[in-house]
């Protein structure tokens, strides 16, 4: 992707977590690889609603930068992604309430409740407690990264990812819109599960 179009789908997007309340505050992060070497990515510190073209960072596939704008400090989680999955083009990070929820549980997102989750996004695993901006949170990353295109990090929030931002911001909407599902369907007295067929 061209790095203007970038740079807009990269606000676009920003506005539409923020609006969302899948964000608030400095909250969560949103990059797009510009190509094998560049990213161009949110910066640290700055309300996605409110954020501008010129605020963006660029950095390479290592987190240097190559502009000066300081990139978010969860940056490395990205980069993990773009390097373990060549297909992925774009991450979104975000604390969506319900799928936070989940998350602050200790639960994954793996029940057949709703036949179109199960095709567009698949199970939503929920990985180890890593603390934010450390190794320890993008080690926890590493086992589910091949087989999954979202995942639940514990007491954190959500990641999704795509071959393009919207891909990747699509599949963090399907996750929390399921998570809403499921609690809802909970205080109901449950979901009825899908047959296996």
């Amino acid at each position: 992707m061209d790095e203007q179009t970038a740079r807009k789908t990269i606000i676009e997007i920003g506005k539409l977590m923020y609006d969302r309340s899948y964000v608030v505050s400095s909250d969560g992060n949103v990059s797009i690889r510009l190509d094998e070497n560049r990213v161009i990515a949110s910066p640290t510190m700055t309300c996605k609603g409110r954020m501008t073209e010129e605020m963006l960072a660029i950095t390479d596939l290592e987190g240097k930068a190559l502009n000066d704008q300081k990139a978010s400090s969860e940056l490395a989680m990205h980069l993990l992604v773009y390097k373990m999955r060549s297909d992925v083009g774009a991450v979104c990070h975000a604390h969506p309430p319900h799928g936070s929820a989940f998350a602050a549980a200790g639960l994954a997102i793996d029940q057949p409740i709703l036949s179109e989750v199960i095709l567009t996004l698949g199970c939503v695993p929920l990985t180890a407690y890593g603390t934010p901006s450390t190794p320890e949170l993008t080690d926890a990353l590493i086992p589910y990264l091949t087989h999954h295109n979202a995942l639940l990090m514990a007491n954190h929030g959500a990641v999704a990812y795509g071959n393009d931002l919207w891909q990747a911001f699509d599949r963090l909407e399907t996750l929390e819109h399921t998570a809403k599902i499921a609690i809802l369907s909970r205080a109901l007295g449950g979901a009825n599960n899908l047959p296996p067929d």
